[in-house]
């Protein structure tokens, strides 16, 4: 179903949902008052482009608000965010998405929120990076996490260096000597492609591997693996920005928590705004001085400045120094790819986090399954219920007719939870996790619902 979108602010989130969104053959209209945007826009994307005021009733009532499925209001500024909605809920868009910075709006005591500007949706990109960051050192892993079924099921990413014992193994040969670790792998990255593995697919060094099972058996995939998790106990915060001054406050009470800040005005400003949190004026790049911290014993280093660079450049130092688990935030969606590369610890982006927010809520309401997107993948995660009346069901199908190019991760029945082998059966009203490509999701649909 092709939808009319229009678009706010053609920064990172902006930018990389119009993207996305016009490969999706959506008509999609973006505004926004910088010029330079707006033609990086006309340069790379298939989207009707307005240079102007995303605020301004003039130039909103130039577009039929009526016919308008999505409105995004996702500018850097809270302010003009709301005022956009505002106006574009009031002349007759169906649904408006918010990007806000400031978390009060969300506030038991708050006196506006954004239900006062009649919006469908809001994302808040540095509670979402706060959250996921969060999770991972929950995990105490070194590898990506991604939860399912409010954590039931987890995806684990792991990177396969060369004492892996996986490497040179076919899946069914791993599957088959862990019989009692119940897992599904349900995608490789080699070679700068993705694609879904079959049981004779071996697994090569550098592969990048996602595995699926269930959260109780985390901890021995890892050890499958040879990725085993790490006890935190002491945590170094890099940065006391918005994402920084979140993760110390939800981490304080459960670690030994210290946040460095190179400015020391900010660090003094922010200092009283812990309970349990070490304040420490310094750079994150000075070797000596984390040395004289105690950077050896760190047992998670997490960068949040607002410069990427910085958060690279003492990621790696660091990881030089053994430390069990780092965690970097970049804000350029581009760099995120090349970065993961090399391998020196856990992406975040905010606004990648925030793209995918948004997406998964346009798509799961249009398409009636809860769909996930991964940034560096061309792979996608769908969740959806078995119908009564599904194609699948009434041709009494197993799971080897299955299409390859679907993998069947995970089957929740009754809220239990099954990862199935080649004897699973699939029933009506199970509801099923699967990992394919984006155009196969239509396939999966006309299979199962």
């Amino acid at each position: 179903m092709s939808l009319n979108i229009v678009i706010i602010g053609a920064g990172e989130v902006g930018f990389n949902l119009a993207k996305y969104l016009s490969k999706e053959d959506h008509a999609i209209t973006v505004i926004d008052i910088n010029h330079k945007k707006c033609v990086r826009v006309q340069n790379t994307i298939d989207a009707k482009v307005i240079e102007g005021d995303g605020t301004s009733q003039r130039l909103l009532s130039g577009i039929n608000m009526q016919e308008v499925d999505y409105i995004l209001a996702l500018t850097r500024i809270d302010e003009v965010n709301l005022v956009s909605s505002q106006i574009a809920s009031k002349m007759g868009a169906k649904h408006v998405i918010c990007r806000l910075r400031n978390t009060e709006y969300i506030h038991k005591k708050a006196i506006i929120s954004p239900s006062d500007f009649n919006i469908s949706y809001v994302t808040y990109p540095e509670m979402a990076a706060k959250n996921d960051i969060d999770h991972i050192i929950k995990k105490g892993s070194e590898d990506e996490v991604h939860e399912f079924k409010d954590g039931k099921i987890n995806m684990i990413g792991f990177h396969l260096e060369s004492d892996s014992p996986l490497i040179g193994r076919t899946v069914s040969e791993i599957e088959y000597s862990n019989p009692y670790i119940r897992h599904k792998l349900v995608l490789i990255y080699r070679d700068d492609e993705s694609f879904i593995p079959h049981s004779d697919t071996k697994y090569r060094k550098d592969d990048y591997i996602y595995i699926v099972a269930k959260s109780d058996d985390v901890q021995e995939v890892q050890k499958m693996t040879g990725n085993p998790n790490h006890e935190i106990n002491s945590i170094m915060i890099l940065g006391c920005g918005k994402i920084g001054r979140l993760l110390a406050k939800s981490l304080e009470n459960e670690y030994s928590v210290t946040m460095i800040e190179k400015n020391e005005d900010k660090a003094k400003e922010f200092s009283s705004n812990f309970k349990n949190t070490l304040m420490l004026s310094g750079d994150g790049l000075d070797v000596e001085f984390l040395e004289s911290e105690n950077i050896k014993n760190t047992d998670c280093f997490i960068a949040v400045t607002e410069n990427e660079q910085t958060n690279l450049l003492s990621s790696m130092i660091v990881k030089n120094f053994g430390v069990k688990q780092v965690i970097m935030h970049i804000t350029t969606t581009d760099y995120y790819k090349v970065i993961k590369k090399m391998d020196i610890g856990i992406v975040i982006s905010k606004n990648i986090s925030a793209v995918n927010e948004i997406l998964q809520f346009i798509r799961s309401e249009q398409e009636n399954v809860q769909i996930s997107r991964y940034e560096d993948l061309d792979v996608e995660a769908v969740e959806l219920r078995v119908s009564n009346d599904s194609y699948f069901v009434n041709n009494n199908f197993t799971i080897s007719d299955i299409p390859k190019t679907l993998s069947l991760a995970a089957i929740v029945r009754s809220g239990s939870i099954i990862i199935p082998d080649h004897k699973s059966k699939i029933l009506q009203n199970d509801e099923l996790l699967l990992f394919l490509k984006p155009n196969d999701i239509k396939k999966a649909e006309s299979l199962f619902k």
